[in-house]
């Protein structure tokens, strides 16, 4: 998903010179030929990430749009401060980019875990969050996001993803995308990890249990009608995150279910417990060691379901 990232971001940075992109020592392999093309957009202000985003958010209220750019939760946690009081208080047109969301770095433990970041990016006024789930919401997201004046956080997978979406569809921020139709259940996913829960969508049917499957890649602004619909039309949710419980998507959904008195409707959330994964593995090994596998999925559907 990063070089997809990287090859859209250098294609509108050609028609566009108020991009500028500001990361910490980190990037290599994927954005030299930014660093070559527009050497005087280009800053790597080394291993200091609250250095990036005081730089990110100067270079924005000279009037451009600036990205920091770095693995996991280091554009994040490491500089939260500024991006709170420098880029949201101001408003400032700053886009936080991630790469490796959730446990996509698993094999480097927990420093390299992303599992807090949305409870944390949604809770600051004028965030938006995003989280693609595969190249072609990447590239949608990616355009959408330098079209759009302010803060914008964007949670981009590693490497390796495949295609979720197998029909054209057209990319909003802050309107889900209905990637399967069904009217037993509703399994709303944000990420990569939505893979995971469209194979258990396909073996539910087998089951004689068709779901709806969502794609939540906003997570703020949170697409209200699309859950409030899913829940009147199916009566079950499902929602499915690469991240904490707490916080994260399944809290978000929960909070409109609440809002807009959706209160009967059966409702599971599946998401990393309340821990950290202290444990060294690869990412597919890691969802499937805290049950977020497609098997899991699919036996949470039916338990829903009955």
């Amino acid at each position: 998903m990063r070089k997809i990232f990287n090859k859209t971001l250098l294609s509108l940075a050609e028609k566009d010179e108020r991009i500028h992109l500001v990361l910490a020592d980190i990037g290599y392999g994927e954005i030299e030929a930014f660093a070559h093309k527009f050497p005087y957009r280009y800053y790597n202000v080394g291993v200091a990430e609250q250095n990036m985003t005081g730089v990110a958010c100067g270079l924005a209220m000279e009037g451009n749009i600036a990205l920091t750019y770095s693995i996991a939760n280091f554009p994040t946690l490491r500089c939260l401060e500024q991006i709170r009081n420098d880029i949201c208080y101001h408003n400032a047109n700053v886009k936080i980019v991630i790469i490796g969301g959730g446990v996509s770095y698993g094999p480097l433990g927990i420093s390299h875990h992303s599992t807090e970041d949305i409870a944390i990016m949604r809770a600051l006024p004028n965030m938006v969050v995003l989280v693609p789930c595969d190249l072609q919401e990447a590239e949608a997201a990616t355009r959408a996001m330098l079209a759009y004046e302010g803060p914008v956080y964007f949670r981009c997978g590693y490497k390796g993803e495949k295609d979720v979406h197998h029909r054209p569809f057209q990319y909003e921020i802050g309107k889900a995308i209905e990637v399967e139709e069904g009217g037993d259940c509703a399994v709303i996913f944000s990420g990569p990890i939505g893979l995971e829960a469209q194979y258990a969508v396909y073996a539910a049917r087998e089951k004689g249990i068709n779901c709806r499957l969502i794609s939540m890649h906003t997570i703020k602004p949170i697409d209200r009608e699309a859950i409030v619909r899913a829940a009147r039309e199916t009566g079950r949710i499902l929602t499915l995150e690469e991240h904490n419980l707490s916080g994260g998507l399944g809290s978000a959904v929960a909070e409109v279910l609440a809002d807009e008195g959706c209160l009967n409707v059966r409702f599971k959330r599946m998401a990393l417990p309340d821990v950290y994964v202290h444990e060294v593995g690869h990412q597919q090994w890691l969802r499937e060691r805290y049950h977020l596998a497609k098997e899991d999925i699919l036996r949470k559907i039916v338990d829903i379901s009955q």
